[in-house]
């Protein structure tokens, strides 16, 4: 679960960001003194991630509304199930709306996805994780969606571990210097609790990189052929992660192949929001002008 403060913090921002100076919709047609009870009604299948973003999006616009779960992040749901269930101020209530509605369809959408990665290689004992390419600002939450659908995350950051990838690389030894010399050269700068992964996009980079202490080995865009002979060549030396040219259509067999990990940027990048709707079942006040707009300056007879 993604801490309180971290949800309320991108909520917040989200909620200024969509009413910078209030619903001037709801504030003038709705009666201050309404009420609501609304649903979370899912219309299509899929599973749940981000109810306790959900239920931020109204606690923050209003403390007093009321908030009842009906189910928890994680789990799988039919077309037509209701999900969460609000009351309280009408206003409120149509405020939070949109926000709520975003970030839980967001997150919804990449769990749902999240979880047919999962279901594709069960089996295989390769495990499906993320990667850096999150929607700004939305990382934290979009990884627990990702672990909500039955993944697991990669680093959160560029500060989380060491990872050289082609670029890297390509700077490394520009100057001449061979792959494995310039890596145990990098590891002895590394603090001891570092992890060092390195991606390599050919076989004969292997040796090397295992030479130069790398604890996860990245082959990159890989065949499934030459996955399975890059597993055997470092020989359980190393983690072993598949990434590139990862979709449901070839993941099954990139599992197959004896990888230990297999990063899909398209769990975050690619996943498509889910429909979700809030559906208004109860209303408690009828519309008055007066109440909304005040009393009318029109002189009384």
């Amino acid at each position: 679960m993604t801490d309180r403060r971290e949800i309320d913090r991108i909520v917040g921002a989200a909620l200024d960001e969509d009413a910078p100076w209030g619903d001037l919709t709801s504030e003038t047609l709705i009666p201050a003194d309404a009420t609501a009870t609304a649903e979370l009604i899912a219309r299509e299948a899929g599973v749940l991630s981000g109810i306790d973003v959900f239920a931020a999006a109204f606690r923050l616009v209003d403390p007093s509304i009321a908030f009842e779960p009906l189910a928890a992040d994680g789990d799988a749901f039919a077309a037509g199930d209701a999900l969460a269930r609000v009351r309280g101020s009408a206003r409120g209530i149509l405020t939070a709306e949109r926000v709520a509605l975003n970030l839980v369809q967001r997150m919804s959408g990449v769990a749902t996805l999240t979880a047919r990665y999962v279901a594709a290689v069960a089996g295989t004992g390769a495990r499906i994780v993320d990667t850096r390419k999150t929607t700004p600002g939305l990382r934290s939450l979009e990884r627990q969606a990702v672990r909500d659908g039955g993944g697991r995350n990669h680093r959160r950051s560029l500060s989380d571990a060491v990872m050289a990838k082609d670029n890297h690389l390509a700077v490394l030894t520009a100057g001449g210097q061979d792959l494995a010399t310039a890596l145990r050269a990098a590891r002895d700068r590394m603090p001891h609790t570092a992890h060092l992964e390195v991606e390599v996009d050919r076989l004969d980079q292997v040796d090397a990189v295992l030479e130069g202490g790398a604890d996860t080995i990245m082959l990159d865009n890989f065949t499934v052929e030459d996955l399975r002979a890059g597993v055997e060549a470092i020989a359980g030396r190393a983690v072993v992660e598949a990434s590139g040219g990862v979709s449901l259509d070839t993941v099954g067999a990139i599992a197959a192949s004896g990888v230990d990990v297999i990063s899909v940027g398209a769990l975050t990048h690619s996943a498509r929001a889910l429909d979700l709707g809030l559906d208004v079942v109860i209303s408690t006040s009828e519309y008055r002008a007066t109440d909304a707009a005040g009393p009318s300056t029109r002189e009384q007879p």
